[in-house]
């Protein structure tokens, strides 16, 4: 089994403007068309058999557009989360609503959502994620959107963690995308559930990449891509060849979303 626990896509209604300014801002070529059924087209052809979608609402007035759109798709092989925006006034009901939903995480993206990780002001919407018990999603590291300012660095990122230790988080990117050298430094290792997705990370090399996966830990590992910005193809091939035992890439391939997911 594969399961990818990080990918994008659209509803049909805007997939082609959100594609369009997002390849242009990024400068990189997409593998779909950000459409749902343009991701499954993919997924087929790379043996994916289960996908977590990860949407984001950009602005408060989206989240309710946005979970809506998320609990329509939500399937056995879509595994929808939902977004919050921290600065929407009905932010704490939204996060409940999401429950209600039946939606199995929530995603947070600080260079489109416009917070720092180490902000005080997210500790109450933090707190409030650790008491819902739902896994939660943060992109770690550089974006294309802000190359000049990153707003989830990965020290700053182990502070914010340390005063909520009953979070339920996924770091993207193995942690900070980009800075792997500060993540295997700050944030690989640390306790609770802490967990480190794989999206866009083919490019960390290869004897880094391992030393992280074995400080961390492989039962904390989930394989990502980052569709459509990025190949599950590619990112199994990736991991695949690293110096893992059967057992390390059966966890991070689909045994560890299992147990994060309770599925």
């Amino acid at each position: 089994m594969l399961i990818d626990f990080h990918f994008h896509a659209f509803s049909e209604k805007i997939a082609a403007k959100a594609m369009s300014k997002l390849s242009a801002t990024c400068g990189v070529e997409p593998l779909t068309d950000g459409t749902l059924s343009g991701a499954m087209e993919l997924f087929d052809k790379c043996g994916v058999d289960k996908a977590v979608l990860l949407p984001i609402a950009t602005k408060p007035s989206q989240q309710t557009v946005v979970n809506n759109w998320a609990a329509e798709v939500n399937s056995d092989r879509v595994i929808s989360f939902g977004s919050v925006h921290p600065d929407a006034e009905d932010m704490f009901e939204e996060l409940e609503r999401i429950r209600q939903l039946g939606l199995h995480g929530i995603k947070l993206h600080p260079e489109y959502q416009g917070f720092f990780i180490h902000e005080r002001r997210l500790d109450p919407m933090l707190s409030a994620m650790e008491e819902l018990g739902l896994p939660v999603t943060i992109h770690a590291g550089l974006d294309p959107i802000s190359p000049e300012l990153t707003y989830c660095m990965p020290e700053p990122c182990a502070e914010m963690l340390k005063r909520h230790p009953r979070l339920r988080v996924i770091l993207a990117h193995m942690g900070g995308n980009e800075y792997w050298e500060q993540a295997l430094e700050h944030i690989c290792g640390l306790g609770g559930e802490v967990y480190l997705d794989t999206a866009y990370s083919y490019y960390t090399p290869d004897e880094l990449f391992t030393k992280m996966i074995r400080r961390h830990g492989a039962d904390r590992i989930l394989f990502a891509s980052d569709c459509p910005w990025e190949s599950p193809d590619r990112m199994f091939q990736k991991l695949d060849s690293l110096p893992l035992t059967d057992d390390e890439k059966e966890k991070i391939f689909f045994k560890n979303a299992l147990t994060l997911l309770k599925t």
